[in-house]
C-alpha cells in the first residue's frame, strides 16, 4: 500500500478538494533555508504546494543549531540546500522539487525570477541580495513576502505581517525601506516583522567577516515563528487568488 497516498486527508477536511488543488498546481519559491527560510518551505509543502524551488548556499555549522531546522549534529556541514530538499521529499515524494546550492545576485537572480512563481518567500539575512530580489519580484509582478529580522526579539506576540511601509522598530526593514525607496519602491510589498526593540546587549560588533557587520542573539522559536507566518501568507494568498 502507498503509504503518502491520504496524506493530505487533513489538509482536505479544511481546505476542500478544490483549494487543495490549487495549492498542488502552485509554484513556490523559497530563497534563504536558515531560521526561518527552511522553517516556511516545510509549512508550504505540508500545506500540499506540488511544486518549489529552494536556494540557498550555505552549509550547516554549528551556531546554526539554536533555531535552524536542517541543523543537527549529524548534518554538520551539509549543504542546507541538500539537507531541506530531502526532509521536503520526504514528507511529499510527489513533489516537484528544484534544489539551487547557490548564492544567487545580479544576473544569476534575474535569471531566476524570469520564470512563473506563483510565490517568493524572501528569508536572505544579507542585506544587498535580498534588496534586488524584492525588487526584481516586485518587477516581475510576483508576489513576495520578505522575513524581517528575527534577531534579538523575544516576544512573539510582537510578531505582525503588514506592509513594508508600515514596519518599525526593525532595523532591517528601515535599511531595507531606505534602498527600496531609491528604487521607487514604497510600498506593496508584504513583510513578517516584530515591533520590538533589540536590547543593546544582544548585538555583538564583529570585523572579520566579509558580508556581516554584528551578530544577532536569538531565541529558538522566533525564526520559526516568523517562517511560519510567511508560510501563512503564501498560502492564504494562493487560495485568495
Amino acid at each position: 500500500m502507498n503509504q503518502h497516498i491520504n496524506w493530505l486527508e487533513r489538509t482536505s477536511l479544511l481546505l476542500g478538494d478544490e483549494k487543495l488543488q490549487k495549492l498542488k498546481n502552485s509554484h513556490v519559491l523559497v530563497v534563504g533555508l536558515g531560521g526561518v527560510g527552511a522553517y516556511a518551505a516545510e509549512q508550504i509543502c505540508r500545506a500540499g504546494v506540488g511544486k518549489m524551488t529552494i536556494v540557498d548556499g550555505d552549509n550547516i555549522n554549528p551556531s546554526n543549531r539554536n533555531r535552524q531546522l536542517p541543523a543537527l549534529v549529524s548534518t554538520n556541514g551539509k549543504a542546507k540546500s541538500a539537507v531541506v530538499g530531502e526532509r521536503l521529499l520526504d514528507i511529499n515524494p510527489d513533489l516537484e522539487l528544484f534544489v539551487i546550492n547557490e548564492y544567487i545576485r545580479d544576473d544569476r537572480m534575474k535569471e531566476i525570477l524570469s520564470q512563473k512563481f506563483d510565490y517568493v518567500v524572501d528569508a536572505i539575512d544579507t542585506l544587498s541580495p535580498k534588496v534586488f530580489l524584492i525588487y526584481l519580484s516586485v518587477q516581475n509582478n510576483l508576489r513576495i513576502i520578505s522575513s524581517m529580522g528575527a534577531g534579538g526579539k523575544f516576544n512573539p506576540e510582537l510578531v505582525k505581517i503588514t506592509d513594508i511601509s508600515k514596519s518599525f522598530n526593525c532595523n532591517l526593514a528601515r535599511k531595507i525601506r531606505k534602498k527600496l525607496y531609491k528604487l521607487g519602491v514604497r510600498k506593496g510589498v508584504k513583510v513578517v516583522f516584530s515591533s520590538e526593540i533589540v536590547p543593546e546587549e544582544a548585538v555583538l560588533l564583529i570585523d572579520d567577516e566579509e558580508n556581516k557587520k554584528s551578530t544577532v542573539g536569538t531565541i529558538s522559536y522566533m525564526p520559526p515563528i516568523f517562517g511560519c507566518f510567511c508560510a501563512s501568507v503564501v498560502i492564504r494568498d494562493l487560495l485568495d487568488s
